[in-house]
């Protein structure tokens, strides 16, 4: 079995200090808790940013500084921007940062209830994302809220806007979207081209029980603030280190190694 990839998502569009105040917001912050979640295991650093009130934003400005602080602080990681944004940004505002040209970059494969929003994602929308990150040679993670969004991927990759290899993101117990349950993972995770790889991210409370599921599977893993700001029930977690640790002693226990940085570019096919 491949060695294992953790994903930190370290602070994401909707989770705010009230929430726990440990979260990261400011470039430097942001760079802090990056290093830290590497240190702790993580090779792939998953980043929203957020203006100077807090509020989340697709600026390219606001992500270089971020980047450029984690480089500076020596994160190696690969360092992967959503191009998600939040719920009602155009297609024009998200796709800003993938014009610093950064190794990887999500691209969400399909509209979704999102709480109370829709999250919109449609395939015209979707193509552009794919042919602006295959001009840039940037890897897309293929985020997949329901079983409907893998056939949209593949769409994409059956028209050539996709790189040779596939990678995924199940994202999986967002409220209006698909339920997270092992039974559901691995249903889409049985959509996959052969050749593929996956990572899960659960929602909430499921975080840790899917992520155990994909460490024996083969999957990978995604864990972090934008996910789940609890380390238990009614604990808030002190910081993504701290999940991501516990993924990576998780890991071990269960006799898979994890993976370096450049192990996760090799594993991924990044050149």
């Amino acid at each position: 079995m491949e060695k294992l990839i953790i994903t930190a998502a370290i602070c994401g569009a909707e989770v705010t200090k009230e929430d726990n105040p440990n979260l990261p917001i400011t470039a430097e912050e942001l760079a802090e808790d990056a290093v830290k979640a590497e240190k702790a295991g993580a090779s792939i650093i998953h980043l929203h940013v957020r203006d100077e009130e807090g509020n989340p934003t697709q600026d390219g400005e606001v992500f270089k500084k971020a980047i450029d602080a984690m480089k500076e602080r020596g994160v190696s990681a690969i360092i992967q921007p959503s191009t998600g944004g939040a719920a009602g940004m155009s297609f024009e505002e998200r796709a800003q940062p993938i014009e610093l040209k950064p190794e990887m970059a999500t691209l969400d494969c399909g509209t979704t209830n999102f709480g109370d929003a829709i999250f919109v994602n449609d395939l015209p929308m979707m193509r552009e994302f794919g042919k602006e990150m295959k001009r840039l040679n940037i890897l897309p993670e293929l985020e997949c809220f329901e079983p409907g969004h893998v056939y949209n991927a593949l769409q994409l990759d059956k028209e050539n806007l996709l790189p040779n290899h596939l990678h995924f993101d199940m994202v999986l117990g967002v409220p209006g979207a698909m339920k997270a349950s092992l039974k559901n993972l691995m249903f889409m995770v049985d959509l996959l081209p052969e050749g593929s790889t996956w990572t899960v991210a659960g929602v909430g409370r499921h975080e840790l029980p899917l992520a155990t599921h994909a460490i024996l599977m083969g999957g990978h893993v995604r864990v972090g603030f934008e996910d789940n700001i609890y380390y238990k029930k009614g604990v808030l977690a002190e910081s993504n280190a701290q999940l991501v640790e516990r993924i990576a002693r998780l890991a071990e226990e269960l006799g898979r190694e994890v993976a370096t940085p450049d192990e996760a570019r090799e594993i991924l096919k990044i050149k």
